[in-house]
């Protein structure tokens, strides 16, 4: 399954995490009272939500039990760390550029300078990237962009929502990241390389994520958290400000107001 479900569920994580109360003393308590929340599961961005459900459950009940997750975990198991560190330093350098390209684009010109200096340094004191020079030298690596970041920033909306088998979370405005492999040195990688660079990177991130399962395990409806975060998170790669629903912050305002009293 593609890198990026496993973003958008680390996101997905954290939020679910944090939306967990601490535990009450429950000793003087006598009564709980159970507060029922209308959740809404719809979604204007995702008009294809019947399919993309069924696909949602072939990859987080099949394809990552019985497939992504075993196969990560041995990778990480049995690869001498070492080697591992070395082939994300070397995969994550051959990404610089274009992330400089679409900084430079979205008006970012001190990102894009990071990004820049990242590449060279990396590219020449760390042997080709294999050793990550630039963190070393405290010039850490901020968020990738791409292409499609940069349309939406300009104002192109994510487009229709899907759920891929096999492939996990994408939108329309992702067909423009396509843009990315012109780049130097990203242009060089033929079809095999360019799949095996999105399989490594994808078990790094898989197992990353083990000791937070419990958590989406966890979730009302784990479909609709891990769209809308990930929805959320493209928007904020992309920079675009958030709509902000005046009359439902209203409303939370008054709903903490009757909870203090």
């Amino acid at each position: 399954m593609l890198k990026r479900i496993w973003i958008s569920c680390s996101l997905l994580f954290f939020i679910a995490g944090c939306s967990q109360t601490p535990e009450q003393e429950n000793n003087e308590l006598e009564t709980t009272e159970v507060v029922e929340v209308d959740y809404d599961d719809s979604h204007s961005g995702d008009p294809l939500e019947s399919f993309n459900r069924v696909m949602w459950d072939l990859n987080y009940d099949i394809l990552d039990p019985y497939l992504v997750r075993p196969v990560s975990v041995a990778y990480v198991d049995y690869t001498p760390t070492p080697v591992r560190m070395g082939v994300a330093n070397f995969l994550a350098n051959l990404d610089e550029p274009s992330s400089m390209i679409n900084n430079i684009f979205m008006g970012n010109g001190e990102m894009a300078m990071v990004h820049f200096n990242r590449f060279w340094l990396n590219t020449t004191l760390g042997l080709v990237g294999l050793i990550d020079i630039a963190s070393a030298a405290e010039i850490q690596k901020p968020d990738s962009k791409s292409f499609g970041d940069a349309l939406g920033h300009y104002g192109v909306g994510n487009g229709p929502y899907f759920m891929l088998p096999g492939y996990g979370p994408w939108t329309l405005r992702e067909a423009g990241d396509f843009v990315d492999g012109l780049y130097m040195p990203l242009s060089y990688l033929n079809f095999w390389q360019g799949l095996g660079k999105w399989g490594l990177e994808g078990m790094e991130s898989r197992v990353q994520l083990i000791s937070q399962e419990p958590m989406l395990e966890a979730s009302p409806d784990p479909y609709v958290l891990t769209r809308d975060v990930y929805l959320q998170r493209q928007d904020f790669k992309a920079e675009v400000e958030p709509e902000v629903d005046l009359e439902a912050e209203d409303d939370l305002d008054d709903y903490l107001d009757e909870i203090d009293e």
